[in-house]
């Protein structure tokens, strides 16, 4: 399954926060308790130098991932004509056949949390809901078989 290159102006910024920290704060921090670990002598029984060289090398790939995954995201700003219909960055509130109400925020595959209700463009729920309106029902299929739900309301947050 590919990957939306969509996300929302807050997460693009989450994003872009965590790489400024881990290169401009974490990464110094350690290049620099590496460099003080190696002074001590004896490289392939210290601890601290190889656990820094670990930490280094993860550093450096969420450094590599993070910078090219934000020149291929597209921030997507809720128009003003998605107003009643579900589209990125909409939150919905519906209901299931057990009339349990669940609300959920569509955002890009980099930022969403569940436990803030906060879901994937590329979720099966997403991806049923999407172009819907209030009013509408949706058959989402899921591991443990079909799922319907209906649409109650949808709003649209600034981000």
């Amino acid at each position: 399954m590919s990957r939306s290159n969509y996300i929302t102006r807050a997460g693009w910024q989450r994003l872009d926060d965590e790489l400024k920290f881990l290169w401009k704060q974490e990464r110094p921090q350690v290049t620099k308790a590496v460099s003080e670990a190696a002074a001590l002598g004896d490289r392939s029984e210290n601890a601290e130098y190889i656990y820094g060289k670990k930490r280094l090398r993860e550093i450096d790939r969420r450094i590599r991932f993070l910078s090219k995954r934000l020149d291929q995201l597209t921030i997507v700003y809720p128009e003003q004509q998605q107003q009643g219909k579900v589209f990125f960055g909409a939150s919905v509130k519906i209901i299931d056949e057990q009339d349990r109400e669940f609300e959920y925020r569509i955002v890009g595959p980099d930022e969403w949390d569940v436990s803030k209700g906060e879901i994937s463009i590329d979720s099966p729920v997403a991806r049923a809901l999407l172009g819907k309106q209030a009013g509408d029902e949706v058959v989402v299929n899921t591991p443990d078989g079909e799922r319907f739900l209906e649409i109650v309301d949808i709003y649209y947050q600034r981000s």
